[in-house]
């Protein structure tokens, strides 16, 4: 079900807002979200999500700007498969990406609860906390019995805090639409991840809104493989002294913003957030350069990884999961449930390898500080291991994974700095602010 034709069932809306008859159907043949969207039955399910709206069965901070003012307007599409749809449109006029696992609102679990008449209002915000929690916990793969730990960010009780702590302000019950669209949304992992973090992290894409089981992140442009810098470079001006970098000036903050990243998964949450699918598509950059990762399907929490990891084997080959990988244990016919690899090591061979290749590099190559670079990211791309200690051997392993790090931050910061001090580059990162879903 595509949101966007949701405004109303009319064909002859006013220019601006979305319709059936909006021109992205001539394109039917290279928009793989319209193949079915513009059916008979397709059009039917468009207007179903607004007719919820519309009954007061499902509810969100896009409802009325999607349904009623015609504000959301469809772009293109950027992904549909087996119900997930993940489509470019405008909101108020500037870029979102809409985004559900599943294509229906009632392909989803409900919330039980909801099925005894006037439950939803006896329901308190600390009664939402708690199912939320539950909820979330699942989703994340958190064990239940997981309490404080040392450092008091213990799985369960840091997720109670958090929604606690956005929930606190709340006056009223929760009415039946509000809790029916809340759990459909819980039960979409990205979105869980996306909403947990967006207070955490300045790493993850921002959840901007929803709409039912739909719902809005902040638009940012993917990388490409096939680009020389990944990502596009241009627009991107940070205030500064020296505020005209040159590309390679931003390609070295770029890869210094993926350090924090892995730095801040690795060692900032109670615990370590691993990457499985680890390409530039899946990550985008922000106009400070900041480097976010916008596709987290393929994202787990430590306990959720050993699970994966934790399968029956003949070889080491059966102990890879996408790019998240362990060994066989020949003797026990079982795959290691501790990760071998790490996400820099992935992120050094996947990209900073081609990044500071020494065709892209050209007359540059040979400088001392290059020559170094790339010896680095060579080192990290072999290197296994990030830091986790707890098998035979892990803190060696976690500390080779370690130097590496710091020796990829030394050599980039030099050479950030021996740009700026030639008057090549300049400049400083600038925080930006988000705006926080509703629920």
């Amino acid at each position: 079900m595509s949101p966007l034709s949701q405004v109303s069932p009319s064909t002859s809306e006013p220019s601006g807002r979305l319709s059936l008859t909006h021109p992205a159907r001539r394109y039917l043949s290279t928009d793989p979200c319209l193949e079915e969207e513009f059916s008979e039955e397709e059009t039917r399910r468009a207007h179903y999500q607004c007719l919820q709206f519309g009954e007061g069965s499902v509810t969100g901070d896009m409802c009325e700007d999607l349904c009623v003012d015609g504000l959301v307007e469809y772009k293109r599409c950027l992904y549909y498969e087996n119900g997930k749809k993940v489509i470019e449109a405008r909101w108020r006029g500037s870029p979102v990406i809409l985004k559900s696992k599943l294509e229906n609102f009632s392909s989803y679990e409900p919330l039980g609860i909801l099925d005894y008449q006037d439950t939803a209002e006896e329901l308190s915000p600390l009664d939402v906390v708690f199912y939320a929690t539950l909820e979330l916990r699942n989703s994340l793969g958190l064990a239940e019995d997981e309490g404080e730990d040392e450092g008091g960010e213990g799985g369960n009780s840091s997720l109670a805090r958090l929604w606690q702590k956005k929930l606190k302000s709340r006056d009223r019950s929760y009415s039946q639409a509000e809790l029916a669209s809340l759990w459909s949304l819980l039960q979409q992992e990205e979105y869980t991840f996306l909403r947990v973090l967006q207070d955490l992290s300045t790493h993850v894409a921002k959840v901007l809104g929803s709409c039912g089981h739909f719902y809005a992140v902040e638009y940012l442009s993917a990388g490409h493989a096939w680009d020389q810098n990944i990502f596009s470079l241009e627009g991107v001006e940070v205030p500064g002294p020296r505020a005209r970098w040159s590309s390679r000036g931003k390609v070295q903050r770029v890869a210094l913003s993926f350090l924090d990243m892995v730095h801040h998964f690795d060692h900032d949450f109670a615990h370590k957030l691993h990457l499985c699918d680890i390409k530039p598509e899946n990550f985008a950059i922000r106009k400070d350069l900041t480097v976010v990762a916008i596709d987290v399907d393929m994202a787990f929490f430590e306990p959720k990884m050993r699970d994966i990891l934790d399968q029956n084997c003949s070889s080491d080959d059966d102990c890879n999961f996408f790019d998240c990988s362990s060994r066989c244990d020949r003797d026990r016919r079982r795959c290691s449930a501790v990760r071998r690899n790490s996400n820099l090591q992935v992120i050094c061979e996947k990209i900073f390898r081609p990044w500071f290749s020494p065709t892209l590099l050209g007359s540059k190559a040979g400088l001392p500080l290059q020559v170094e670079l790339q010896q680095a990211v060579q080192e990290c791309s072999e290197t296994e291991g990030g830091g986790v200690e707890e098998e035979d051997g892990g803190g060696e392993v976690g500390h080779r994974g370690h130097s590496v790090h710091l020796r990829l931050l030394s050599v980039l910061t030099r050479l950030v700095q021996e740009g700026g001090a030639s008057g090549e580059e300049g400049g400083a990162w600038e925080e930006r602010g988000h705006t926080a879903l509703n629920f």
